[in-house]
């Protein structure tokens, strides 16, 4: 049977378990061979991170054209109005590799108040002049640091991003730096909607 594990990737991270520089990676975290992360995190985001040693459910949780809904929180710059939202919601202009690229459509909604979130352990920047928001998005893509892209390009640079799904497994049961098999329940899950989804797009 395939293992799929899922960890809370703490922030200062790699996504990766090899480093020539010496920073923290996957192997300070995760005693598991023959398991490879699903997609990556930046450095300095944190949340859910999937591990696999199955090829079929790796590659297809990484098709473009499959949709995988992946769901974020962002603390970001400033109240976004709502003209900030609908860009983001629509679609926002970027450079990628030096091309231009428009986003796809995506879910985006201001938070109200702060999300149950443990404290990262190097505190955003505070500054007295500029408040925060929270916004939950969740995309169908995965560019690279894109939503941080996304927030920025509209006027909202993002401070702190996490990851709370993907598809349908999320970060119950864990907390930075843990992780966990996943229950036979959220494999079957994951398995039906993964799957489902492909054959629909076949």
């Amino acid at each position: 049977m395939p293992t799929v594990l899922k960890f809370w990737k703490p922030y200062g991270v790699l996504t990766k378990f090899t480093d020539a520089d010496d920073r923290p990676t996957l192997a300070d975290y995760i005693p598991v061979g023959d398991v490879y992360p699903v997609g990556r995190l930046d450095q300095d985001s944190e949340g859910l991170l999937l591990l696999t040693d199955d090829d079929r459910l790796q590659t297809r949780l990484l098709d473009p054209r499959l949709a995988h809904p992946r769901t974020y929180l962002a603390q970001v710059e400033h109240l976004p109005a709502a003209s900030a939202l609908e860009r983001l919601r629509g679609g926002v202009a970027l450079s990628i590799d030096g091309k231009p690229y428009r986003t796809l459509p995506a879910q985006v909604d201001l938070i109200d108040g702060e999300p149950d979130l443990p404290p990262r352990p190097v505190p955003i920047r505070y500054r007295a002049s500029i408040p925060t928001a929270w916004l939950r998005l969740t995309l169908t893509e995965g560019k690279n640091r894109q939503v941080r892209r996304m927030t920025a390009a509209v006027g909202h640079p993002t401070l702190r991003l996490v990851r709370v799904r993907m598809d349908v497994i999320d970060l119950a049961g864990l907390e930075p730096g843990a992780w966990q098999p996943l229950s036979d329940a959220e494999r079957d899950q994951l398995w039906r909607s993964v799957f489902k989804r492909s054959s629909s797009n076949d």
